[in-house]
C-alpha cells in the first residue's frame, strides 16, 4: 500500500512531463543565447585584430605613398602594390569571416550545394548524398550545415580518414545527418570536446547526436 501511495503521490504531486519539457527548453535556450554570445564575441574579435587591422595599415600605407607620389614616384608604385596584396588578403578575411557567419550559398541555394561547397574544402575526400524533398526550415539548414561543418573539421584534424561520407535525408518529419569517415576513432561527447557543445546547440531544436566510434 505504501509503494502504491508513493506512485500516486508521485503521479499527481511530481513534475508533468510538459513541465519537465519545458525546464529542458529554458535550459537549452540559455545555452543556445550563451552560444550566440560567444560567437559575437568571436565575430567582434575577429574583426577587431583581423581586417580591421589590415585595413587601417593599409589607408596608413596608401598615405604615405601619396606623399611620396611626386618626389619619389617608384616608391609610391611599390607601396600601392603592396596595399594592393593587402587588399586581398583583407577581403579573404571577410569572406572566411562572413562564411563562419552563415553562407551565402546556404541562403540562395540550399543545403545540398552549401554541404557540396563544404566538403570540397575538406583535407580528406567527401563523398555528400542529400535527398530533401523539400527545404528544411532556415534555422534547421543553419545547424544542420554547421553541425557536418564541425564533424568534416574534426574528421579532418583528429581522424587519419582515408575518405568520409555525408549522407542528408528526412524521415517523417525529422532531417537526419549521417557522417562517417574510415579513421581511427575515439570520439567521445562526454570529454569536454567540441561534440558537446554540438550536442547541446542539436538539442535546442529536439535534435539528438549520436556517436559511434
Amino acid at each position: 500500500l505504501t509503494s502504491v501511495d508513493r506512485i500516486m503521490v508521485a503521479g499527481l504531486l511530481g513534475p508533468s512531463r510538459l513541465a519537465s519539457r519545458v525546464w529542458e527548453l529554458e535550459s537549452d535556450r540559455g545555452t543556445v543565447v550563451d552560444t550566440a554570445a560567444a560567437d559575437l564575441r568571436r565575430i567582434e574579435r575577429d574583426l577587431h585584430d583581423g581586417a580591421q587591422a589590415r585595413l587601417v595599415a593599409l589607408a596608413m600605407d596608401l598615405g604615405l605613398a601619396k606623399e611620396k607620389l611626386e618626389e619619389d614616384p617608384e616608391a609610391a608604385a611599390k607601396m600601392v602594390d603592396e596595399a594592393h596584396g593587402e587588399v586581398k588578403l583583407a577581403l579573404q578575411e571577410l569572406r572566411d569571416l562572413a562564411r563562419g557567419i552563415h553562407p551565402a550559398i546556404l541562403t540562395d541555394r540550399g543545403l545540398g550545394p552549401a554541404l557540396s561547397a563544404l566538403s570540397a574544402r575538406c583535407t580528406v575526400p567527401v563523398t555528400v548524398t542529400v535527398d530533401l524533398p523539400q527545404r528544411p526550415a532556415p534555422a534547421i539548414e543553419g545547424i544542420a550545415y554547421f553541425t557536418v561543418s564541425e564533424l568534416l573539421q574534426n574528421i579532418s584534424k583528429h581522424s587519419g580518414a582515408r575518405t568520409a561520407e555525408v549522407d542528408v535525408w528526412r524521415t517523417e518529419d525529422r532531417v537526419m545527418l549521417q557522417i562517417t569517415d574510415d579513421g581511427r576513432g575515439g570520439a567521445d561527447t562526454s570529454a569536454g570536446s567540441g561534440l558537446a557543445g554540438l550536442s547541446e546547440r542539436i538539442d535546442a531544436v529536439d535534435g539528438i547526436l549520436v556517436v559511434n566510434s
